[in-house]
């Protein structure tokens, strides 16, 4: 199976099933909602069945192709997927359709615009999954800027209070970001031997000035789109102004293109540079870790407050990233996965009770959970999960990078480690203040209070539900794939594992 088309198959068939959904008749919303949904799963089966065609144990780029697309610059249409990108589409096709399913109702208020909506979702995913499976630096950046465009459509076209104003800025930020990244991309060309080709440049040996010019160049670029501090202040606004489902996909994956451009990029590229750039990233994630969580207890919109708490956890994935070790650099990954699943599943959720109060304040709530007490129980379960509760699957990835850096580093560690008291301060003061305590007599008069969960919404959130108990169960299946892929990265680095202290518990372990 390994010499089946994959990549570009999964990359264009929602392209294809956008254009098909486009040109329904406007006439028939429901048609169209159908169409993307259906198309949609179609291309979660096929990442199905690549991923078992992967081999962990195998070459470290898989299902390769590569066409001839530019010859005077050398730029090919290359797709490869090594087991960090596998894991992140899997989380693509797994996320997009129970999205779809969730947005049902986003876009009823204009109901001509309805196919136009579901079209957009399918384009983004298009160019979701290029953006993961581009083995080409300059493929890689077509699809890290395309992928603007249909995120600023939704959030503009169909987003809620301060639309216009949320979308201009997501798209300005991130428009900076990538002229930095274009700037490096052409520098890259320049010295590397006039080629964009992955393999062929992470064989190159750069300058130590050139290399870290560079990595700068493609740091920025990932540090706003991920976002760390302080490049963060595009994500509250796009994520408080984006409709429910845009807001899961926007901080479920398009922020994780950041963190995996660090590591596929910036780290094999430029060892030297990410090795002397180290404590300043890491610094950078520790303050965007308490800072954000500062944040997010002082918040009053809901959506603010989920956006501000993803921030917070990005500090967790880059303190693994940079930390160095196999341990920490797999629980990074697993962070990306993890996280995707755990906020999704809480902006969905959230929205789903904005949706019913018609308002995000969270003063517009109390007691909540009289109401709708399954919606309620989801979203504490929803909380629980974002605070990496034991026995949920974002609880596995933070354990990981926290151990893996204490090797390491422990002051860092520790200061990471309040972070988890924050979370517990903010997810529960959030779910205390909107769904326990004395019932708001408003929510009474409210026609979407009275009506809990409803047969679409349990589909939406089951799933997601099942994954986060399954991998904070038993995360083995994902770990098998990651970790050659983030020992491999570790070897570009030049960084090895420390080695256990004699007669420790750790070593008669590994003995």
């Amino acid at each position: 199976m390994q010499d089946f088309p994959f990549l570009t198959v999964l990359t264009g068939l929602p392209l294809l099933g956008a254009l098909v959904v486009w040109c329904l008749p406007k006439s028939r919303p429901e048609m169209a909602k159908l169409v993307a949904l259906g198309w949609s799963l179609l291309v979660f089966v096929l990442s199905v069945v690549m991923w078992i065609a992967f081999d962990p144990g195998g070459e470290r780029l898989q299902l390769r192709e590569s066409y001839q697309w530019i010859p005077t610059w050398d730029a090919r249409f290359t797709f490869a997927a090594d087991g960090i990108a596998l894991v992140m589409l899997l989380l693509v096709t797994v996320l997009v359709p129970i999205v779809i399913l969730a947005s049902w109702h986003d876009a009823d208020k204009s109901r001509r615009s309805i196919p136009t909506y579901f079209a957009l979702l399918l384009v983004l995913e298009c160019t979701m999954i290029g953006v993961f499976a581009a083995a080409d630096v300059f493929l890689f950046y077509v699809f890290f800027e395309v992928m603007l465009v249909p995120m600023y459509f939704l959030i503009g076209s169909f987003g809620g209070h301060q639309r216009q104003y949320a979308a201009v800025k997501f798209f300005l930020y991130s428009l900076v970001g990538g002229l930095f990244m274009l700037a490096a991309v052409i520098g890259l060309w320049v010295v590397g031997g006039h080629t964009f080709d992955w393999v062929a440049l992470t064989n190159s040996d750069f300058a130590t000035n050139t290399g870290r010019w560079l990595f700068l160049g493609f740091f920025i670029a990932f540090a706003i789109k991920a976002p760390f501090f302080p490049f963060h202040t595009w994500l509250p606004d796009a994520g408080g102004a984006a409709p429910a489902g845009a807001a899961a996909l926007l901080v479920g994956v398009l922020d994780k293109v950041g963190t995996f451009g660090i590591l596929r990029y910036c780290l094999p590229l430029f060892p030297e540079a990410s090795r002397w750039f180290a404590p300043w990233a890491i610094a950078l994630a520790v303050i965007g870790i308490i800072y954000a969580a500062l944040l997010a207890i002082g918040q009053n919109d809901l959506k603010r407050l989920v956006s501000y708490t993803s921030i917070a956890h990005f500090g967790f994935i880059g303190v693994g990233i940079f930390a160095f070790t196999t341990q920490a650099g797999t629980g990074a990954v697993l962070y990306m996965l993890n996280h995707g699943l755990a906020t999704g599943l809480l902006f969905l959720v959230v929205g789903m009770l904005v949706a019913r109060r018609n308002s995000a304040n969270i003063r517009d709530f109390g007691g909540a959970g009289k109401l709708v007490p399954v919606l309620a129980g989801v979203l504490f379960f929803a909380g629980l999960a974002s605070l990496a509760l034991p026995g949920t699957a974002p609880f596995v990835s933070e354990f990981l990078v926290l151990i893996g850096t204490f090797t390491v580093n422990k002051p860092v560690a520790v200061i990471a480690t309040v972070g988890i008291i924050l979370a517990a301060a903010y997810v529960l003061w959030m779910i205390q203040r909107t769904t326990q305590g004395t019932l708001n007599p408003a929510l009474v008069d409210e026609p979407g209070m009275r009506r809990d969960l409803n047969v679409r919404e349990k589909l939406v959130v089951a799933p997601l539900i099942l994954l986060i108990l399954f991998l904070g169960f038993y995360p083995k299946p994902v770990t098998d794939v990651i970790n050659p892929a983030v020992q491999a990265t570790m070897q570009d680095v030049g960084k090895s594992d420390p080695a256990p202290i004699s007669g420790t518990t750790t070593e008669a372990a590994v003995k």
